[in-house]
């Protein structure tokens, strides 16, 4: 991978994209994603002209990032025109399109994937990353999805933990990029706990609560991403907090345990520490081990060698994390903050650098980077 030639391309990548229409901050997120692409694709299949391929791959982000950002206006819109209610509460119309489109002759997979690309306005690179699949992978589930649901009648709404696992998508995206789409799924997901007497329903949206209280201290001034133990607790919203634990405790209390609910006890720990030195790891590794059992996910088995390293030590952490595929998403991250703490500070500076070429989005990139730079200065 020849980096350097990848510096000297972006000037005038973006360039280009500027001359085309985009808006600088559009086309520099749009290029951020072709050099990730570029990093992943070239040492196997190196174009015959790199920069036309730069320019190709930018203005499809652009364009996708485009599309995305004007169905979600369409839809704010329609919410904004849509009359105050009266004295009985009316039916959402969202909230039913993503029932509709959960349709029973779809695998929860497929339907997810659907409804994200059909009603949450996500694109198909979006849903692709949330799923860990390649983004032609997904386009292909998503084309079978629509062929299979093509000659069928969407009158028969689909079930409820498909419509929460879609919802958990959409804030998710929301909480890292857009605030309008994080509020909008915690407003559908308000209104079907309203409806259904369901812990997982009370477990997700006492987990949304709880992250979303979070969002101000997320980022400095500059834009910068704050990791959470560096944040200011004084910013975290108090009053979302306590209801996200209130919606926690009833639905814990109901002895009927999913996933959702032991995520918000996670982020519930985090929220009850008066600062991070002073959070409960132990019990954050074991929710984290009834998250594995339920789930079987490798992302949480990530996120628990992490709480490991805090509750054990960094070796521990580092044991736990060995067991995993280093190919995980933020698995660099995650090794290079366990072999800072285990004071191997020329190891973690080169992951956090690995880690920075992988990141997901410009902003996790340039904290990851500074990270790096940090190390390498102390050297």
């Amino acid at each position: 991978m020849n980096e350097v030639l990848l510096r000297s391309l972006t000037p005038s990548v973006l360039g280009i994209l500027v001359r085309r229409g985009a808006d600088f901050a559009a086309a520099e997120d749009a290029v951020q994603d072709a050099l990730v692409e570029a990093v992943r694709t070239w040492p196997t299949d190196p174009p015959r002209d790199p920069k036309g391929w730069m320019v190709t791959v930018a203005w499809r982000r652009f364009l996708d990032a485009t599309r995305s950002d004007t169905a979600r206006r369409r839809r704010e819109d329609r919410i904004d025109e849509e009359p105050a209610p009266g004295p009985s509460a009316a039916v959402d119309d969202t909230l039913q399109l993503y029932f509709l489109c959960a349709h029973p002759s779809l695998t929860q997979a497929s339907a997810v994937a659907l409804t994200l690309r059909a009603v949450g306005g996500l694109t198909t690179r979006q849903i692709a990353r949330a799923y860990l699949v390649p983004e032609a992978t997904m386009a292909q589930r998503i084309s079978r999805a629509k062929r299979t649901v093509s000659g069928v009648r969407f009158d028969r709404p689909g079930d409820v933990a498909t419509v929460l696992r879609v919802l958990y998508l959409v804030f998710n995206e929301g909480y890292s990029g857009d605030v309008d789409l994080a509020a909008e799924a915690i407003r559908l997901t308000r209104q079907l706990a309203d409806a259904i007497d369901h812990p997982e329903v009370a477990g997700l949206l006492a987990l949304m609560l709880l992250h979303h209280a979070r969002r101000a201290a997320r980022t400095a001034p500059d834009g910068s991403l704050v990791p959470l133990a560096a944040q200011d607790r004084g910013r975290w919203d108090t009053g979302a907090i306590a209801e996200g634990v209130e919606i926690l405790q009833a639905a814990l209390a109901r002895d009927r345990l999913g996933e959702f609910q032991a995520q918000a006890a996670v982020a519930a720990l985090h929220a009850d520490a008066p600062t991070a030195g002073e959070t409960d790891w132990v019990q954050i590794v074991e929710w984290y081990d009834e998250l594995a059992r339920l789930t079987d996910s490798p992302v949480v088995r990530l996120n628990r060698a992490v709480a490991v390293g805090e509750a054990d030590g960094p070796r521990a952490g580092l044991a736990a994390l060995a067991t995993l595929d280093d190919s995980l998403p933020r698995h660099s991250a995650v090794a290079a903050y366990l072999h800072e703490r285990d004071g191997d500070l020329v190891t973690a500076a080169r992951l956090y650098a690995e880690a920075a070429l992988k990141a997901p989005d410009l902003a996790e990139r340039d904290h990851l980077t500074r990270e790096a730079a940090r190390l390498n200065s102390r050297r």
